[in-house]
């Protein structure tokens, strides 16, 4: 059983770093354009110091990345491939409808990942560093504590070794999702009928900014990056925040000033920040009352 990384293997995951580069790089200098260009919302704390904060995280998420994980998921993938593990090498399937229902599957399980996160207690405290940043634009889909990065790669892997995915899958899959996580958290500008459609292909930014509201019941909606339909299936769907998009409060109720979320206090914050009530039992529903609004 060949575990370690084969010479084929590392021109592979050369080729994988060059290409999510590629789109990596042009996606975010595409979306920061465009929400200079056509904002939906105005900014509400300083840009430069957030920004400042959002791209030392992602840094040192990379680095740490790079650090621990000298076989990337596409590595696992072909290990797989080489090991016959996983469904998708023990049932032989067309290549484009493995790579179809791999991508689709992997969605689900990001989606889950993503419910987990907000379900249990200690995965809540990680994740709260992406929710405390109290504007929303494409730095903030990749503002994630490095812990929960470093967790969030395992449990890729292990869902990948089950799986046993098509290469060209993990390619697509891992572009998409960086692709997608840049645009759905852009500042961006859609009208409305156009987002209207859109997002029943693909999950918008007025669809995931109801997520990052400071109402607890619209923080736990939306949970979807790349496609809507999970949301839509399991009963986590909310089409807008009750305050609409312009009127509406980005973060977390109690992060609410620009000292309580500066860099070394968001590295911080899963240890001695409080996590709220955000509770999972306040999931998708509408607001009925004055106190679910203040929650």
């Amino acid at each position: 059983m060949e575990i370690f990384p084969q010479e084929g293997d590392n021109l592979t995951t050369s080729s994988d770093i060059q290409i999510r580069l590629f789109f990596f790089f042009f996606l975010f200098l595409a979306i920061a354009v465009w929400e200079f260009a056509s904002p939906r919302r105005k900014p509400t704390v300083s840009k430069s110091g957030r920004w400042f904060n959002n791209i030392s995280i992602i840094f040192i998420d990379t680095l740490l990345v790079r650090l621990l994980f000298p076989v990337m998921v596409i590595g696992i993938a072909a290990a797989a491939q080489r090991n016959g593990w996983g469904l998708f090498n023990t049932f032989q399937l067309p290549i484009w409808l493995s790579t179809l229902l791999a991508v689709l599957i992997l969605d689900l399980f990001i989606y889950l990942q993503h419910l987990m996160f907000h379900a249990v207690p200690v995965l809540w405290r990680l994740h709260m560093v992406h929710h405390a940043d109290l504007d929303y634009d494409v730095s903030t889909g990749l503002r994630f504590h490095p812990i929960e990065i470093v967790l969030s790669m395992l449990i890729k892997m292990a869902t990948v070794a089950f799986l046993g995915p098509p290469l060209i899958a993990i390619l697509i899959f891992e572009v998409a999702l960086n692709g997608t996580a840049m645009f759905n958290h852009g500042n961006i500008n859609l009208p409305k009928n156009f987002d209207r459609y859109l997002r029943l292909l693909l999950v918008t930014p007025d669809m995931h900014r109801v997520h990052h509201s400071v109402i607890i019941r619209e923080t736990n909606s939306n949970f979807g990056f790349n496609f809507p339909w999970w949301d839509r299936l399991l009963g986590t769907y909310r089409a807008q925040p009750v305050a609409g998009h312009s009127g509406m409060s980005i973060g977390l109720s109690h992060f609410r000033q620009e000292q309580q979320v500066t860099l070394t206090r968001l590295l911080l914050l899963p240890f001695v920040g409080d996590p709220g009530r955000y509770s999972i039992k306040h999931i998708g529903k509408d607001p009925k009352t004055t106190s679910d609004h203040e929650e």
